[in-house]
């Protein structure tokens, strides 16, 4: 008998993924009181699926070193307080001494976003400093590889050749784990950006700041825009038109270009480009000839398009502006069957509505070390958790949340499988409410061991006074 299938049948479906990617080289300055402008006026509307954002020169500093260390660094806390807000989540980042790049989702997008992996790759001194180098971040969206490169590659005219080595060794470098993409240029798509420190060559400093004031700018002459038509390791690399003035170099807290004593040449260094792989991610069946055909049907490779290129000229931070784009990226189908589905009561109003069943699918491997946790409507990254409870394999597929556990405040909030296999959290809800009422809460706070767990305190909070 013939089997009718659909592609809904497995999930699938042709879709399009919003992703709104920022560059910024902020010259160790410490972070701006507000950056939301960066994100777009569209940030709370839901309408970007993700947000990337690659920093070079975040201060690297030993003693900032060892405070980022221990905590988060303000660059990354302010990005997440700020996105986080409108409902993007924390999915991963790496960080390379001053190279940071960081990866946020829409919550409900996180169980689709899988295969993680994160690299890095010293350029600096040979290769021994992290100083210049690339970062990454690689994961299938729904089903389809993609890979977030950061750079931040040689200054200066006359490096161009060695841009073009320590490029070459990033790619060469950085090599993922399992899957068809073992390397950067295997994915689906590649986003490539930072700053990349190609310059305008043959004109002087006063032509192009001419050049710039009258609107006429050389593009014909800029190093990147050369070297697409001469480096092979570039080849298939695209770029959105250059409407925006350079982004370098500013003297700080002003709209100024250069004039200290080495005067600079303005130049666009901070870029993003992209590029697509010919062909397209076969449909993951285990059955090869239903493969074939339904790869043959769905077909085609992922398509890219380019909603907007700019600078945002206001920022004065630092020596460079920052330069953002938009991107609509046109999957050809889109696995979303999620690997965990959880059942839960839709309002909890009382101790025995916190339990939780959930059903894994049978190619996730478990662990003693997976949970589920109660989150906070807003929550910042996986482990910006109220609570959570074990999830153990040889427990069952049921956990239930204690009184103790259960949250204080009444409002929104969203259950999450974190696996410890995949590091990410591969299974969410939607936003549910918890009525805080007295009669089932106050028995928590006022029960007899939490009094005397308080007076305890209090007994010692007054010796620590009487003898300091």
């Amino acid at each position: 008998d013939q089997l009718h299938i659909t592609a809904h049948d497995f999930g699938m479906r042709c879709s399009t993924s919003r992703v709104h990617i920022v560059t910024w080289n902020v010259g160790s300055a410490l972070p701006p009181d507000d950056i939301t402008s960066l994100f777009g006026p569209h940030a709370g509307d839901g309408s970007t699926d993700m947000f990337i954002i690659g920093l070079q020169e975040v201060n690297s500093m030993i003693n900032k070193r060892l405070k980022d260390a221990l905590f988060t660094d303000q660059w990354s806390e302010l990005c997440m307080d700020t996105l986080s807000r409108f409902g993007y989540v924390l999915v991963t980042s790496q960080r390379m001494q001053g190279v940071l790049l960081l990866v946020f989702s829409k919550c409900c997008h996180l169980p689709f976003l899988r295969g993680l992996q994160t690299e890095k790759t010293r350029t600096g001194l040979g290769g021994y400093w992290g100083n210049k180098g690339g970062v990454s971040a690689r994961m299938t969206m729904f089903g389809h590889p993609v890979c977030f490169l950061n750079c931040h590659l040689p200054a200066h005219m006359r490096n161009l050749e060695q841009r073009m080595e320590d490029f070459g060794s990033i790619l060469q470098q950085q090599q993922f784990e399992g899957g068809t993409a073992s390397g950067v240029l295997d994915h689906d798509v590649v986003f490539w950006f930072g700053d990349l420190n190609f310059r305008i060559e043959d004109y002087d400093i006063h032509v192009v700041k001419s050049a710039i004031d009258s609107n006429k700018l050389p593009l014909q002459f800029i190093c990147l825009n050369i070297a697409k038509n001469s480096e092979s390791i570039l080849d298939g690399f695209l770029e959105g038109p250059l409407k925006f003035p350079p982004t370098y170099k500013f003297d700080v807290g002003t709209h100024t270009y250069d004039t200290s004593s080495k005067k600079r040449k303005p130049a666009w260094t901070d870029r993003i480009l992209w590029r697509l792989r010919c062909t397209g991610s076969p449909v993951p069946t285990h059955n090869a000839a239903l493969q074939h055909g339904l790869t043959s049907w769905l077909g085609g490779a992922t398509k890219v398009v380019q909603h907007s290129y700019r600078s945002h000229m206001g920022y004065t931070c630092s020596d460079h502006k920052p330069v953002s784009a938009v991107f609509s990226l046109h999957f050809p189908f889109k696995v979303d069957l999620p690997l965990v589905t959880l059942e839960y009561v839709k309002e909890w109003t009382k101790v025995s509505d916190a339990t939780v069943r959930f059903t894994v699918m049978s190619n996730v491997q478990r662990s003693s070390w997976d949970w589920v946790a109660i989150y906070k409507v807003g929550f910042k990254h996986h482990k910006d958790y109220v609570t959570y409870v074990w999830a153990k394999a040889d427990h069952g597929s049921q956990v239930t949340f204690t009184e103790e556990d259960l949250p204080r405040d009444a409002g929104e909030y969203i259950l999450g499988f974190y696996s410890n296999n995949m590091n990410t959290i591969i299974g969410v809800t939607s936003p549910f409410q918890v009525r805080t009422l007295p009669d089932v809460f106050l028995p928590v706070l006022f029960n007899e061991q939490r009094i005397k767990q308080l007076l305890s305190a209090i007994q010692f909070c007054w010796i620590f006074l009487l003898f300091s």
